[in-house]
């Protein structure tokens, strides 16, 4: 007998469980079907991003970060420490902790909400009436058969492999070896200088690994502005010392139980590198394998993403996609707030998602953030623009924490002042770019940005200065 359902959401991940919870508050009767396990096996619930992706880079990025602060910026502050050793096992368990009560958080929120919680793998298998059906397996097994008037498809993606490369994690690492190397170390290779080739290189590079991050692509972080990336460069280079190529030509890889060579090409010169392990890390795919898409009639792009319109309605009447697994970036809080405005369009309501004001992050140290247009998007669109910029150096609440580096950028269109874009290298502008989302989402002017009381002290008071340097009137600069 299937389990009757008005929404079904397959994938338990930043997008899907958050899709299962709007809809189960909005008055739907709801399942969330979701496959992932945890290395004792266990049903864990967040998907990549809380398993084997967001959250736990970020534990090992702070564990990496005050271990680094004790060897190099304690002294500053008058406080000696010698010795200090960093015990990787106890750095994994913790990261292992963060992630089990995260995990738990939402199984939580599942029962408050009274949201079904079904473990396992889900396929499309067809139609019956006005419903879809579908079937949930485990280890292969049948385990549940459902229908619902509904379905949410948010399966995310997976790690982009190298062709002829196979990724074991013990010597080839994907984001999850990455994650749960049990020891630094002494050569550490990484293929790919984009978000979680900078942030894991970063973690293994401050714990004493020698890494070095190859990169295809002959400009540093393309999509951000580059006034910023060339900065970020620099900085990740000269203070953090990663040995960051770009404009490599990846050869033959060779992998044994020792060591990983590496053959490229760098600048017409041929190269072999020789790693202790290497990560991987050139991008993501869409999962649908398994999906049951061609069963169905659900239509797939050439890339294998699942096709949706504005509204994340896919080609067939009552299933949805969101996140990865569509079009737009790949990021966690883009597929929740899809998630979220897809329940509430099954509700009838008017939700809308803007991806021109999704923010960017970077969690290296400084961290990189930006929303909306970069500088060379502005001039190759024809946009008639101005810019205000400002430091960290001379601000007194960065030069306390003595993070006192970094670049707060604002560009804003030259007729009617309204902002465009918002860009940074510094400390914390993880949380600093969301000042640029809300005032670009309420289409505010930089000069509506520069009138508002910033604290002082505080870093923000970098984002005034940017404000007001773009009206030419800076106060500090």
């Amino acid at each position: 007998m299937s389990q009757q359902f008005d929404v079904v959401v397959i994938g338990g991940g930043p997008g899907g469980y958050v899709a299962a919870i709007r809809a189960a508050q909005l008055g739907f009767n709801t399942a969330c079907v979701d496959a992932f396990k945890n290395p004792e096996g266990k049903p864990s619930l967040g998907g990549t991003c809380l398993n084997v992706g967001c959250i736990p880079s970020k534990a090992l990025l702070q564990s990496s970060e005050n271990f680094h602060a004790v060897q190099h910026d304690f002294a500053k502050h008058g406080i000696s420490v010698s010795g200090a050793k960093m015990d990787v096992a106890a750095m994994l368990e913790r990261k292992t902790g963060i992630i089990s009560k995260n995990a738990a958080g939402i199984s939580f929120l599942f029962k408050k909400n009274k949201v079904a919680n079904i473990h396992g793998l889900a396929a499309l298998k067809g139609r019956q009436g006005d419903k879809w059906l579908i079937e949930v397996t485990d280890n292969g097994a049948v385990v549940d058969t459902l229908e619902a008037t509904n379905v949410i498809i948010a399966t995310g993606s997976s790690p982009r492999q190298l062709p002829g490369l196979a990724t074991d994690n013990h010597m080839v690492l994907d984001n999850e070896g990455a994650l749960a190397l049990s020891a630094v170390p002494k050569r550490l290779g990484v293929i790919g200088a984009g978000v979680i080739g900078l942030e894991m290189g970063s973690v293994w590079k401050r714990l004493g690994a020698e890494v070095t991050i190859l990169e295809a692509a002959p400009t540093f972080l393309a999509a951000a502005d580059q006034q910023i990336a060339k900065e970020a460069f620099k900085t990740l280079t000269k203070d953090t010392g990663l040995d960051i190529k770009l404009g490599v030509k990846i050869g033959e890889i060779k992998a044994t139980k020792k060591h990983v060579t590496v053959n490229y090409e760098l600048n017409g010169e041929a190269v072999a590198a020789e790693f202790d392990k290497l990560i991987v890390s050139i991008g993501r795919v869409p999962n649908t394998s398994g999906l049951g898409a061609e069963a169905v009639g659900l239509q797939l792009d050439e890339r294998g993403f699942v096709a949706v319109d504005d509204h994340c309605h896919t080609n067939l009447p009552g299933i949805w996609a969101i996140g990865d697994v569509v079009r737009g970036p790949m990021l966690a809080h883009k597929a929740s707030e899809e998630g979220v405005a897809v329940a509430e369009r099954i509700a009838g309501q008017k939700p809308h998602v803007d991806f021109g004001v999704i923010p960017w992050v970077i969690y290296t140290s400084p961290e990189i953030a930006w929303v909306g247009k970069t500088e060379e998007q502005l001039k190759a669109e024809g946009i008639e623009y101005k810019k205000g910029t400002s430091g960290f150096a001379a601000n007194g609440r960065a030069l306390g924490l003595g993070q006192a580096q970094g670049t707060v950028k604002i560009l804003a269109d030259a007729k009617t002042d309204r902002i465009l874009g918002l860009h940074m290298i510094g400390p914390m502008v993880s949380e600093l770019v969301t000042e640029g989302v809300v005032s670009m989402e309420f289409k505010a002017a930089s000069e509506d940005l520069a009138r508002i009381v910033h604290a002082h002290p505080s870093l923000s008071e970098v984002v005034h200065e940017a404000a007001l340097a773009a009206d030419k009137r800076a106060l500090h600069g």
